[in-house]
């Protein structure tokens, strides 16, 4: 095959929008997001202990996995929140009301653990709960959230996941606020990242509130909870963008519990929605074919794209629709395709570009980003190809003349 030509550089300033020729996408929310802290300008990255570990977690967890984050090269390609899950407080506050590492687990404290953290260079997240009790009946935050939130700031914290157990039947519009005026309030910038399960769909409220939100309940390492919460989130896609993104819970690649190709296809739609990508398996011992899902740096920049928008399922064929197109628009007037077999055999997967809500007249490079290959510089008409059984293909499409995605 031909390789395409390079397109010329394109400055930050010059980025363009997609407007209302590409009508599989609706950007109608696009650029209203109001918390405005600065954070979550792309969807954050990094790890955190709860699909692996679940409450086996401790100081020494933490403080390996951080440097396995480093070795391993996954926090220079943008994995840089590490980040503690339920488990890591005492079982009850001390006599001033304040939140306690549990003694056994943590007896350096947090603190000690954000320094190491930050000396490597990542940063140091940590979990709560909008109810008076965590998941896992630890102290939560409900009515102590400014004494939290200080104390958090203190030890140095860069990211709150705040869950929604023991919520004393308190609507989340009214219990999730209180922590975002607290955050703010504590004199450092912290990520806030709202665990509401998509009960009272945050889509539509959270983007005044969080830097992301939770549309779904909880992941599980499984081929059918993995679909289904794709499908869950696909339905909220145009009410994410730069500063408050769409949460479908941390990935499950390398936790044994789907093969390669599915963990390959986990990776691509989540990248491609602009998920959050937080690793949830153990990155001391990572196989070489997880850290090769994970650390594929052209899937990544789908992910980090600075145009923000959330890319969808664009159409389903086949029986039981699961022969699927997924696509988004991205910088520099490309597109990501995803071409996913969800059926129980190989299947052929086609596309006309137009559906794509591309010219029909213009001619595209297509680049491979599985394969790291230029497949060729001037597909018009229809994009296609087989796809195995759950695997998928992911491509991006550069116009060959300016007037191709307009």
């Amino acid at each position: 095959m031909a390789i395409a030509a390079r397109l010329p550089p394109i400055s930050d300033g010059e980025l363009q929008k997609p407007t209302s020729r590409i009508h599989p996408f609706d950007t109608s929310n696009y650029g209203k997001l109001q918390l405005n802290n600065g954070l979550a300008l792309t969807p954050q990255m990094g790890w955190n202990s709860w699909n692996f570990f679940a409450c086996n977690i401790n100081e020494t967890v933490i403080k390996e996995t951080a440097d396995a984050l480093v070795s391993s090269g996954l926090a220079d390609l943008g994995y840089n929140y590490v980040n503690i899950d339920d488990c890591w407080s005492s079982l009850t506050r001390n006599t001033k009301g304040e939140l306690v590492p549990d003694p056994k687990t943590f007896p350096s404290g947090i603190k000690d653990l954000a320094d190491y953290v930050h000396n490597k260079g990542l940063k140091l997240g940590i979990y709560s709960d909008a109810g008076v009790f965590t998941c896992q009946v630890r102290p939560g935050s409900l009515y102590h959230e400014n004494a939290d939130a200080d104390i958090f700031a203190s030890w140095g914290v860069d990211y709150l996941k705040y869950d929604n157990c023991y919520n004393l039947g308190i609507k989340p519009e009214k219990r999730y606020p209180p922590m975002r005026e607290a955050l703010n309030s504590s004199g450092r910038t912290i990520f806030y990242s709202l665990c509401e399960w998509g009960v009272d769909n945050p889509a539509l409220w959270a983007s005044k509130v969080g830097n992301s939100w939770r549309t779904t309940d909880d992941i599980s390492d499984s081929w059918v909870s993995m679909t289904t919460i794709a499908d869950l989130n696909d339905k909220w896609a145009s009410y994410a963008g730069p500063g408050g993104w769409n949460d479908p819970d941390m990935l499950e690649v390398g936790n044994g519990g789907m093969s390669y190709v599915e963990y390959r296809a986990h990776f691509s739609i989540w990248a491609l929605m602009k998920a959050p990508l937080l690793i949830g398996c153990d990155v001391r011992n990572m196989t070489s074919e997880t850290l090769e899902i994970l650390s594929n740096e052209e899937v990544i920049s789908v992910n980090q794209d600075p145009l923000g928008v959330q890319g969808r399922k664009v159409s389903v064929e086949g029986k039981d629709g699961c022969s699927q197109v997924w696509a988004g628009p991205l910088s520099k007037n490309r597109l990501v395709v995803a071409l996913w077999n969800r059926c129980s055999e190989a299947v052929t997967i086609t596309s006309k570009l137009e559906t794509l809500g591309l010219d029909a007249t213009a001619t595209f490079s297509v680049r491979n980003l599985w394969k790291h290959e230029t497949l060729a510089e001037n597909v018009s008409g229809t994009l296609g190809a087989q796809v195995d059984v759950h695997d998928c293909k992911m491509y991006i499409l550069s116009p060959t003349c300016s007037h191709a995605i307009s």
